[in-house]
C-alpha cells in the first residue's frame, strides 16, 4: 500500500466541511480509477465511502483505510464480476438511493454513474470524472459491435437502454457543481456530453525508481489487459512484418487465447508477471508500445518512470503524457493511425532517432504525474471551490453550461 498522504489543510481550519462523502461506482479491483479514489480517501481520512458494489479482494482492502463502504442493493447481485454489465441499467436508480443529505462536501470519482448521487442544496458536489460513460456516448458503435449487439432484437434493446442512459447521464450532470477530468481528452468528452468545463488534473501514478539497466536492442514490450479496445492485435500484426524484432506482451484477458494462437514466433506472451519481474522487463526493453485510445493511460507513464521510451498512438491521454520527437526533450515517438504499418514505421523512426531520447527525460516527464503532484493539484482544486462555496453564492454564481476550450493539463 502506498504511503498515506498528508491530511488536507482545510479539514483543520475554521469553516471546514463537517462531513465529507466520497462516492465511487464499484470496488472489484485496485485499478486506475480505484487508485484515484484511494488518493482522495487518504487526503480526507475522515470521509465516508459510498459504492454500489464492494467485492474488493482482501489483498487490496488496505486502500480503504479501515473503512467499511456503504453499498447499494446491487451488492446482492450474484455472479460478480461476470454479471456486472447486466446491472448497468439499474445503476442510475441505485446511485440515487444513497442518503447524502447530512454531508457538506461530496466528491464523486465517476466513470459511469457516481456523479448521479443526489445531494443537499447546501452541499458542494465536486466530480473527478474519469470519463462520461464511453459505451453510451462516442464508443457506442464499438461497444455494440464487440458485444455482438449491433443487430437483431437484442441490439435494438441495447440501443434503447443506452439512449435512456445518455438522457440520465446528461441530466445528472446538472447536480455537479464543478468537474475535474483526468486529461484534456476527457475534458473534451465532458464538454460534448454535458456542455460543462472541466479542470484537467492528471491521476496519480505510482512511480518506481528507474533501474538503470542496459536495454536489449530491437526488443519491445507492452503491458495491457488483453481486450479488444486495447488493440494489442495491431502490435502482434506489426511484429509479423518485423521478424527480426521481439515483442513481449505482459497481461491477461479474454482475448489472450485468440492473440496467442495467431501470433508469430517473435511475439512472446508472458501473462501475469510479479511486479519486480514486470518492471525489469519494461526497463530492459528498447521501447514500450501503446496502440489504444485511452482516457489517460497509466502504463506509458509508468514505463517512462522506469526510463523507457514510449511508442504510442497520438490520440487520447498518451498524446498529452508522452513528448514526441518534435519536443525539445522527447520521451517517445507517435504514430497517427491504428494500423500495423503505421506501428512499423514508428518503430523504424524510433530506431533511427531514438538516441535523442534520454532516460532522464523520460523519468522527469513521468514525475509530472506522481502521487504528490496529484495531491497538490487536487487539493488546490477542492480547497478553492470550497472557499468560494463558503464565501456565499447568489444566482449569478450557479454553474451554467458554457462552451469553452478545456483547460490544459498543468505541470
Amino acid at each position: 500500500m502506498a504511503a498515506v498522504l498528508p491530511r488536507s489543510t482545510h479539514l483543520t481550519t475554521p469553516g471546514a466541511p463537517r462531513r465529507v462523502a466520497v462516492v465511487h461506482e464499484w470496488l472489484l479491483e485496485r485499478a486506475g480509477s480505484e487508485r484515484v479514489t484511494e488518493a482522495i480517501l487518504q487526503r480526507y481520512p475522515d470521509a465516508e465511502l459510498f459504492t454500489l458494489i464492494d467485492r474488493l479482494p482482501e489483498a487490496d482492502r488496505g486502500m480503504l483505510g479501515g473503512r467499511t463502504p456503504r453499498t447499494s442493493f446491487l451488492q446482492r447481485l450474484p455472479g460478480l464480476p461476470g454479471t456486472l454489465k447486466y446491472a448497468v441499467p439499474l445503476m442510475p436508480l441505485a446511485i440515487e438511493q444513497f442518503d447524502l443529505s447530512d454531508f457538506d462536501l461530496v466528491i464523486s470519482s465517476s466513470h459511469t454513474v457516481a456523479k448521479g448521487v443526489i445531494v443537499s442544496p447546501d452541499a458542494l458536489h465536486l466530480c473527478y470524472c474519469h470519463s462520461p460513460m464511453r459505451y453510451a456516448w462516442d464508443l457506442q458503435p464499438t461497444y455494440l459491435r464487440t458485444e455482438g449487439l449491433d443487430r437483431g432484437l437484442k441490439g435494438l434493446a441495447a440501443r434503447v437502454m443506452l439512449h435512456r442512459m445518455r438522457l440520465w447521464d446528461h441530466r445528472s450532470a446538472a447536480g455537479v457543481d464543478a468537474f475535474a477530468a483526468n486529461s484534456a481528452f476527457v475534458a473534451r468528452r465532458i464538454l460534448k456530453a454535458y456542455r460543462r468545463e472541466a479542470e484537467v488534473i492528471a491521476p496519480p501514478v505510482d512511480l518506481q525508481p528507474a533501474l538503470g539497466l542496459a536495454r536489449d536492442p530491437k526488443t519491445y514490450v507492452t503491458v495491457s489487459r488483453l481486450i479488444n479496445y486495447k488493440r494489442v492485435d495491431l502490435l502482434v500484426d506489426a511484429f509479423r512484418l518485423m521478424p527480426d524484432r521481439l515483442l513481449t506482451v505482459i497481461g491477461t484477458g479474454p482475448d489472450a487465447r485468440r492473440l496467442r494462437e495467431g501470433a508469430p514466433p517473435n511475439v512472446r506472451f508472458e501473462g501475469h508477471l510479479p511486479l519486480d519481474t514486470m518492471r525489469e522487463t519494461v526497463a530492459r526493453a528498447s521501447a514500450f508500445l501503446f496502440a489504444a485510445v485511452e482516457d489517460f493511460g497509466i502504463a506509458p507513464v509508468e514505463a517512462m518512470g522506469l526510463g523507457t521510451p514510449v511508442i504510442a498512438l497520438r490520440r487520447g491521454g498518451a498524446a498529452e503524457t508522452v513528448a514526441g520527437l518534435e519536443d525539445a526533450a522527447p520521451t517517445g515517438v507517435f504514430f497517427d493511425e491504428q494500423t500495423p504499418q503505421a506501428i512499423v514505421e514508428a518503430i523504424e523512426r524510433f530506431e533511427r532517432s531514438g538516441a535523442r531520447i534520454a532516460a532522464a527525460a523520460c523519468v522527469e516527464r513521468a514525475r509530472r504525474f506522481s502521487r504528490e503532484a496529484f495531491d497538490r493539484r487536487f487539493g488546490d482544486w477542492v480547497d478553492g471551490h470550497w472557499a468560494r462555496w463558503r464565501g456565499g453564492r447568489d444566482l449569478d454564481d450557479v454553474p451554467r453550461p458554457r462552451q469553452a476550450t478545456p483547460r490544459t493539463m498543468r505541470a
